[in-house]
């Protein structure tokens, strides 16, 4: 009977111990589970504060960008905007000196011409006096002849010079034009550009 209690003791102590382990076996298995996901769910937490950081980053970097790209074409289009009005400013001064020169010459070639008359009328006026009963229908035909010519002078003088006329005005209208569309896209452009912006 001793024995066979001594025996049931042993196996009553190897059954306790057995369920012993098995329980600290689960209890070890479950803590390595939660810890691998707690270790998993702060993992996955860093990695999305990454994400946003990222996120965040590339969105003020594409921002700045936008900005910098936005002054950017606004000082290229201020600086066009100068270099356009100077070089119409440097056309119209061109422009002012050829049609001055142009009515200098005029000017100059109308007071040869009233002085080539007059000298020619004197002239004739002293052959009048002179050989009036002689000359006078020679005098008369040649004079005639002479004012014809310088008429048709005159007259194709300024036939040359009214294209050239023409064309210098018709230039002017077209640079004014320009410039008043221009300055009108350029204004255009900054309401555009100040709208985009206090959108942002």
């Amino acid at each position: 009977m001793r024995a066979s209690w001594s025996l049931s003791s042993l196996l009553l102590l190897a059954l306790l111990v057995l369920l012993l382990t098995l329980l600290l076996h689960l209890l070890t298995t479950l803590f390595l589970l939660l810890l691998t996901l707690l270790l998993l769910l702060l993992a996955l937490l860093i990695l999305l504060l990454l994400t946003l950081l990222f996120h965040l980053l590339a969105a003020l970097f594409l921002l700045l960008l936008t900005l910098l790209l936005l002054l950017l074409a606004l000082l290229i289009l201020l600086l066009l905007t100068l270099l356009f009005h100077l070089l119409a400013a440097l056309f119209l001064l061109l422009l002012t000196l050829l049609l001055l020169l142009l009515a200098l010459l005029i000017l100059l070639l109308l007071t040869l011409l009233f002085h080539l008359l007059t000298t020619l009328f004197l002239l004739l006026l002293t052959l009048l006096l002179l050989l009036l009963p002689l000359l006078i229908r020679l005098l008369l035909a040649l004079l005639f002849h002479l004012l014809t010519t310088l008429f048709l002078l005159l007259l194709t003088l300024l036939l040359l010079l009214l294209p050239l006329l023409i064309r210098l005005l018709l230039l002017t209208l077209l640079v004014l034009l320009l410039s008043a569309l221009f300055h009108l896209l350029s204004a255009l452009l900054l309401l555009l550009l100040t709208l985009f912006i206090s959108h942002l």
